[in-house]
């Protein structure tokens, strides 16, 4: 566990609980005495300017020797309220002014609340790697039962597509409304907390701000809970060390150390997959959904957003036999692929594709059905765990008041293209499924083949619930699409894969240019499998104009330059653009 970690744990536990002890804190750090100095430390030297919260982090009986009760004391007072230079002075000044006033400023701080809000409840789902295969969408192979039906109770989007076909910089694009070409966040491994620029809200924190009671479980931000996720985000949030407030933890209580089933002992080099012998309920999607159930459960005193995070179908494709047998191997039938489809695929694509790694291992395996049949069985899983928190909802007080928008991150590759997995700028990798239920707004049955991308989520749920958008959000609300899914609409959808690489997609077109100037253009009116590259054909030298128009204006380049072009200036010393075009 790392000091970013340790601090969000410490700064829930404040949350939850106002007042914790030195050994509290060290219990929830999993005894690292060292650690839990360190936090501590850290929380004060920060500056207290940091704090999304407004809150001030202080310390009691800290120095050396005090007879005191060592504590941390969560306490709600504007950092202008304090002493000239109180931030400034060092850990022994604020513990000073700290003793003389802890217990009135306490009490102070229990009795001041948010301000309640008055709009609608939001659910906001989240799945993992779940492309366009999905029966509402067309695929005659798989079955989902639960998410057609729950398509055709609102709006679905024929042409939703990411931001990234990365699961780090779609989600924190989705989550901040910056284009991963404004935060410079093109990775799985670029720590957005650390990456965009200051003074940026997040959408669970913009409606925390807003009053809402928000709350969370599973992947949300990249890496679930135990990776980019910020707790101080959430109101509470059920995370793999069961963080969340006791009586919510009962969902996950049977989950104990050690009993979790051993997924991905199978599989084709990186491709990981096999059937489980274990029941749903050992999985971890499954507790995720029952923390959410629970929620729903409870009478709530001012509406709320919940977020629940579905890990599957990302890989490993482990799941409980019961969703292989769906599949017999016999009856897979695998994707349709050109054996020279790279061919008229510039140079920075093909790197992309990597045909030489996994579609290569795969095909001299001679175990591409039981790929895809492991993929198919581990959407189906997901799909019973949408019904599952879908029948849930039903069953609730808050049916008719609350919007629905479900997503997946983006899309995946089973071998189109000599590709596996996300990473890449066509079709299978960017477009996902993509749901809206707005009551009183969306009527059933709704099909919209607009391009959308997932940078309208953000704004969408501002103007639905009423709250303003705030300025760093780049999109723009499909209010309009939502209410009458023919609504014109002029707006293409854009994906960005690492640094300055991109691709718009329309509703007849996709151009993709990359960093070097390499081109691609297909015409899905014609070709919806993109086996035909038009890029280099002078009659098209107009359409690849208009289009190139939408490409993104702001490239920021990422700390450190990994994997998105030369950039090695540290980050302080770069000037970020304007996220405003």
């Amino acid at each position: 566990m790392n000091l970013e970690q340790a601090r969000d744990i410490v700064l829930h536990l404040l949350k939850t609980e106002g007042r914790v002890t030195n050994s509290r804190i060290e219990d929830a750090l999993g005894g690292d005495a060292g650690l839990a100095r360190r936090v501590r430390e850290a929380l004060i030297l920060e500056d207290l300017k940091d704090f999304d919260t407004s809150f001030v982090v202080t310390t009691m009986g800290w120095q050396g020797g005090s007879d005191m009760a060592p504590a941390i004391t969560a306490i709600k007072t504007p950092l202008s309220t304090l002493p000239r230079g109180a931030a400034a002075g060092g850990v022994g000044l604020i513990l000073a002014m700290v003793v003389a006033a802890g217990p009135a400023v306490a009490r102070a701080a229990n009795a001041e609340k948010r301000t309640a809000a008055t709009g609608p409840n939001v659910l906001f789902i989240a799945i993992d790697d779940l492309r366009d295969w999905v029966g509402y969408l067309g695929n005659q192979q798989v079955k989902t039962p639960n998410l057609d039906r729950f398509a055709a109770r609102g709006v679905c989007f024929t042409r939703g597509y990411c931001a990234s076909p990365c699961c780090n910089p779609s989600r924190t694009a989705l989550l901040t409304g910056l284009r991963p070409g404004t935060s410079g966040v093109y990775n799985n491994n670029d720590d957005w907390r650390k990456i965009v620029p200051e003074g940026t809200v997040t959408l669970p924190l913009h409606f925390k701000n807003n009053g809402y009671y928000v709350a969370g479980a599973g992947k949300i931000y990249h890496g679930g809970s135990g990776g980019f996720n910020r707790l101080t985000d959430w109101d509470d949030y059920l995370t793999e060390r069961g963080l969340g407030n006791e009586e919510d933890r009962e969902a996950g209580a049977g989950r104990k150390a050690g009993t979790r089933p051993k997924e991905g002992a199978d599989g084709v080099g990186g491709i990981r997959f096999g059937p489980l012998d274990c029941e749903d309920r050992d999985m971890v999607d499954y507790q995720s959904v029952s923390y959410i159930l629970e929620k729903l459960a409870k009478p709530q005193d001012r509406p709320f957003f919940f977020a629940c995070g579905l890990h599957k179908p990302h890989m490993p494709w482990s799941v409980p036999k019961k969703y292989y047998d769906l599949y017999p191997i016999e009856k897979i039938e695998l994707p349709k692929v050109l054996e020279n489809d790279l061919d008229d695929v510039p140079a920075a694509g093909v790197a992309m594709a990597r045909p030489d790694k996994d579609h290569a291992a795969i095909l001299e395996s001679g175990r591409w059905k039981e790929a895809v049949q492991a993929y198919l069985a581990t959407i189906t899983f997901c799909d019973a765990m949408v019904g599952r928190l879908i029948d849930g909802f039903d069953k609730s007080d808050y049916k008719d008041n609350t919007i629905i928008c479900l997503w997946s991150d983006h899309g995946w590759h089973l071998g189109e293209k000599q590709h596996w997995r996300k990473f890449a700028l066509w079709e299978e990798a960017t477009r996902a499924p993509y749901i809206w239920l707005a009551p009183g707004l969306t009527k059933p049955g709704g099909v919209c083949h607009r391009t959308v991308d997932y940078m309208q989520i953000y704004p969408t749920l501002c103007d639905l619930a009423g709250l303003p958008k705030p300025e760093q959000v780049e999109g723009v609300s499909i209010r309009s699409l939502l209410e009458n899914p023919d609504a014109a609409w002029d707006q293409p959808a854009v994906s960005t894969w690492l640094y300055n690489n991109h691709a718009v997609r329309t509703e007849n077109w996709r151009y993709i240019r990359y960093a070097d100037g390499g081109e691609e253009l297909y015409d899905h009116a014609s070709d919806p499998l993109e086996w035909t590259n038009l890029a280099d054909k002078p009659q098209y030298a107009s359409q690849k104009a208009a289009m190139a128009k939408w490409l993104p204006r702001v490239n920021n380049q990422s700390p450190g330059g990994k994997g998105n072009g030369p950039d090695t200036k540290p980050r302080k010393d770069r000037k970020r653009a304007s996220p405003k075009q």
